[in-house]
């Protein structure tokens, strides 16, 4: 099993599939952003696996797909195939904005994706508009109902609440959510780039308070996942709420998880610059046991806890960048 100097064990690895994005979401993305990386230097599909196979062999058991938007990249089903079938993996789950499950959600199912997590910011459309630039508000929900269909369940929302922006939907979100079946993830925003350095967050301590009042949650008795998110139900088991809190209540001391962006960094804290680079060693046709080295040597450098709260400014590099 990897586990970093600080005893943590590391069994989650998040990969980005692709930097680029159907939508700008205010958080994430700056409007007009083009600087992008370079397909050429995007890792391969092989790479990919070779990566997530060392990881498994090293005692990883959940991997998710992540962007940018992860259904943007091509053949994305036939990497879902290939990576669902590594001996070794417990869990194969993606994040994804939903534009286009429509089309997707059946094949990925097939393909032996197990677990969706769908960003929902507002069921206004107006609102959802404004947060990600585009007018997507039908697509993602029409994406939700491909979703069901092809079988997935335990579908999770993934909602960032903003001062004056969205913070007024979450009673909405909610009965959306106990209506359609749905786990409700609540994440504060991350002072990540500028624009998530611009963008007014909730402390969800306060909204944890005002929904436990108003529909009467209790802690959960199950966790959902490998992530950080704490769980909170109706006493009837109907309604799930995960909190995902990494400014009022950091999760560092429990951390398990690394990220691996599109042209093969391995970044080991979202609120850090610690980042190891494994693209040039496979590209120059590193053995698996000098893979293997690399990621048991990349993990030494894996901070004990990030400086969102002390430095907001410290990290530059937008989220889509580091992967989801």
């Amino acid at each position: 099993m990897l586990a970093d100097r600080f005893g943590r064990s590391i069994d989650y690895l998040r990969v980005s599939v692709t930097d680029r994005c159907d939508l700008r979401c205010s958080y994430c993305l700056p409007k007009g952003f083009k600087d992008f990386e370079e397909p050429a230097h995007w890792l391969t599909h092989e790479e990919i696996t070779r990566v997530v196979a060392a990881f498994a062999r090293l005692g990883t058991r959940r991997v998710r797909l992540t962007g940018g938007e992860p259904l943007l990249r091509r053949d994305i089903t036939g990497l879902v195939r290939t990576l669902s079938a590594l001996p070794g993996l417990d869990d194969l789950s993606m994040t994804t904005n939903g534009t286009q499950l429509t089309r997707l959600a059946g094949p990925l199912r097939q393909a032996g994706l197990g677990r969706l997590n769908v960003s929902l910011d507002s069921l206004r459309q107006d609102c959802m508009a404004t947060i990600t630039g585009r007018d997507c508000l039908d697509k993602v929900t029409a994406g939700l109902e491909a979703a069901r269909m092809a079988g997935f369940t335990r579908i999770k929302i993934n909602m960032v609440p903003l001062a004056g922006v969205n913070d007024g939907d979450i009673e909405a979100m909610v009965a959306f959510c106990i209506a359609q079946g749905f786990v409700l993830r609540l994440i504060e925003a991350m002072p990540m780039g500028s624009t998530g350095q611009a963008s007014r967050g909730l402390d969800l301590q306060t909204v944890l308070a005002d929904l436990t009042k108003r529909f009467g949650l209790v802690k959960a008795t199950e966790t959902l996942g490998g992530g950080p998110a704490r769980y909170w139900q109706t006493p009837d088991g109907g309604f799930t709420l995960g909190l995902i809190t990494p400014l009022s209540q950091h999760f560092c001391a429990t951390c398990n998880r690394v990220r691996l962006s599109v042209d093969g960094t391995l970044y080991l804290c979202l609120g850090q610059e610690a980042a190891y680079p494994l693209g040039p060693l496979l590209r120059a046709g590193a053995s698996d046991a000098e893979l293997e080295a690399a990621i048991r040597e990349a993990i030494e450098y894996k901070p004990e806890r990030h400086h969102f709260n002390e430095a907001p400014t410290r990290v530059m590099r937008f989220m889509s960048m580091t992967g989801g």
